[in-house]
């Protein structure tokens, strides 16, 4: 059982589903209800304020999260007393990703490279602070969730840091964390029984528009994945096996994402992730000959053995996003979704869903996924590209330049 919404949930269940799998979601929040429906049975948080009676009642065997928020919810105890597998670290482990200052103490603590941080309760020692280190830097919460109350804002300037820190909220503080600049890349890996199988390394296009402009979005309009069981490009040598001890002790078992910056001739640490990645999750799991039986060993914190599927080695994913996006505050209609033939990759739906005529809406900002693998990188874009452009939907828009800066992962 999948918890969470749109694409993300609708992706996950599908190709467990291929795999195998009898699927159902909890829907954790209060839209894209839709997409997951095309997969299986969806229960809705509104209807099942606890999902652990649906858990008892379906005989469900793996639990996989879409966000760390389930940790907060009144049933997390319960659902931790329930001992279903759950695909994501519990406990004194999740907070490498929860609690930003925590990643920056263990890095610290293991050697890892980590750009000048810095938490400040308040504006005015946050201005302090600058005072004494007139860099750019990024502004984050210093507790990671979807309900933050400060979504990542990138500063280039120390002249930028300064605006933005007279309007931030600071109801849980901020946290800075110097600009290194924007070679970054990031490469997710499965801990299970006390070893490390690295996956693949990624990149996503963080930014709303062409040419890396605009706003960093709420979630990446595009991303890249290239399988690499072997570290080719040393992300997780230089930045995940030093915490082997670490990971060890407090039992990790699940994904664990890092997302670095290549500067000065290293990589650096901006984050850890504990779940699959919304753009880069799908199609690591797509790209697996057995993700059913990796997942399922990986919960049960047993050996794992991943597979790829032979002659695939990379992805790429593209987002369709609505109207308005990604200035969230702007709204409009329910407007139809024309799809001129059929697909020939995957399409992951989000906040899209059908009328009482069975037509297609696109219902809110982010419309679909569109995902597709290949043997070369130029195949899978080629393959995104072509499907993408098969959905119209009024004023809705994508990036038409994924993979034209960013890769190879480092370089500038």
């Amino acid at each position: 059982m999948a918890l969470g919404v749109g694409s993300f949930a609708h992706g996950t269940l599908q190709i467990l589903k291929d795999a195998g799998a009898e699927v159902a979601a909890y829907l954790t929040r209060s839209y894209a209800h839709f997409p997951p429906s095309l997969v299986g049975p969806t229960f809705s948080h509104d209807q099942f304020p606890s999902p652990l009676p649906l858990l008892r009642e379906r005989q469900v065997d793996l639990v996989v999260p879409m966000s760390i928020d389930w940790a907060q919810a009144p049933w997390a105890a319960d659902l931790l007393a329930a001992r279903v597998p759950i695909l994501c670290p519990t406990g004194e482990a999740m907070r490498i990703e929860r609690e930003r200052d925590f990643a920056r103490k263990l890095c610290r603590d293991f050697k890892i490279p980590f750009p000048v941080t810095h938490v400040a309760p308040n504006r005015l020692e946050a201005e302090a602070f600058l005072d004494q280190h007139p860099h750019a830097f990024v502004l984050k919460n210093p507790l990671c969730g979807p309900a933050s109350p400060i979504h990542t804002i990138v500063c280039e300037t120390p002249e930028d840091t300064r605006a933005w820190l007279r309007h931030v909220d600071y109801a849980e503080g901020v946290f800075l964390q110097e600009y290194l600049g924007p070679r970054e890349a990031g490469h997710i890996v499965l801990v299970s029984h006390g070893e490390i199988h690295s996956l693949v390394t990624n990149q996503e296009y963080k930014r709303a528009f062409n040419g890396n402009l605009g706003i960093v979005a709420g979630a990446p309009l595009g991303g890249l994945v290239e399988t690499d069981p072997d570290d080719k490009y040393g992300l997780a040598r230089e930045l995940i096996h030093p915490l082997r001890p670490w990971l060890r002790e407090t039992h990790y078992h699940g994904p664990l994402q890092v997302t670095a910056v290549r500067h000065r001739g290293r990589w650096s640490v901006i984050e850890y992730n504990i779940r699959l990645g919304i753009t880069s999750g799908n199609m690591m799991l797509r790209l697996l000959e057995n993700p059913l039986e990796t997942l399922w060993n990986v919960a049960h914190d047993r050996r794992a053995s991943p597979v790829f599927r032979q002659n695939l080695r990379f992805g790429c994913s593209l987002t369709l996003a609505g109207y308005g996006y990604p200035y969230v505050k702007l709204d409009g209609p329910h407007l139809p979704v024309d799809v001129a033939g059929p697909f020939d990759c995957d399409v992951w739906w989000n906040e899209a869903a059908r009328d009482a005529h069975g037509r297609l809406l696109a219902t809110g900002h982010r419309i679909a996924d569109v995902v597709a693998l290949a043997g070369s990188l130029d195949a899978a874009i080629a393959t995104a590209y072509r499907n993408i452009r098969r959905i119209r939907v009024l004023g809705s828009y994508y990036r038409t330049d994924v993979g034209q800066s960013l890769w190879p992962p480092g370089e500038p």
